[in-house]
């Protein structure tokens, strides 16, 4: 009869044995039907983290070189991808629902960051009601890395206050373009200067008109060129 050191160290044996199992197992390819999961974390051997599918309700927060902190807003399921150091670098996120008043709601993102920044390309399609756009954007964003603390004491303040501390945060991105379809049902081309501003529109309106406005620094229209006006 095994004594109970023995029962002991037959035991850790069997624990072991199951662990280098499991590892082994891990490098090999496995074969599964159907897997339901909150989420699913991918890491590179050294436990980098490269990318998360998640739910909604365990969406990952803001994630620095592996390191996290909460995300002010992130409540959609969807995909976030992480650069070589484990930095957020884009994302696929998407959504939608219908209200009990009937109003419908839906969204899909699919963007690419700055390095420790925010993003510079998107793909969107956005819908709230009677209220839709889709089309693809390009920003800048500036230089530095964002200051998340900096941020969130931001977000503490209200109006032109918020809006500087937000520059000097280095979370005040501009969009220079826009190609899709706007609000209004116009299909555009939208180019803006380093300020955001408009300066240059490609458009066929919702009605057909088929036209090229120019802008000055302050958003108004100063010529239009379509089929009656050159």
């Amino acid at each position: 009869m095994f004594s109970f050191s023995q029962a002991i160290g037959a035991f850790a044996g069997i624990v072991a044995l199951g662990g280098a199992l499991l590892l082994t197992g891990a490098a090999t390819s496995q074969h599964f039907g159907v897997i339901d999961a909150g989420r699913i974390n991918i890491r590179e051997p050294d436990g980098t983290l490269r990318l998360v599918i998640s739910s909604a309700a365990l969406a990952p927060g803001i994630i620095v070189k592996n390191h996290e902190q909460p995300h002010p807003s992130r409540d959609s399921a969807g995909m976030i991808f992480f650069n070589d150091e484990g930095t957020e670098n884009g994302g696929l996120i998407f959504g939608g629902q219908k209200s009990a008043s009937g109003k419908t709601n839906s969204y899909g993102s699919l963007t690419f960051d700055r390095y420790e920044q925010d993003q510079v390309v998107q793909i969107t399609g956005q819908e709230d009601g009677s209220n839709r756009y889709s089309g693809l954007l390009v920003f800048d964003e500036p230089d530095a890395p964002i200051d998340f603390a900096a941020i969130e004491r931001a977000r503490r303040l209200s109006g032109a206050a918020q809006h500087q501390a937000f520059v000097k945060a280095n979370a005040a991105a501009q969009q220079r373009a826009f190609f899709g379809r706007d609000a209004s049902g116009a299909s555009q081309v939208v180019l803006r200067d380093a300020k955001g501003a408009k300066r240059l529109i490609l458009q066929v309106t919702a009605s057909g008109t088929a036209q090229v406005q120019f802008l000055d620094a302050a958003g108004k229209v100063i010529k239009t060129i379509d089929a009656t006006h050159n």
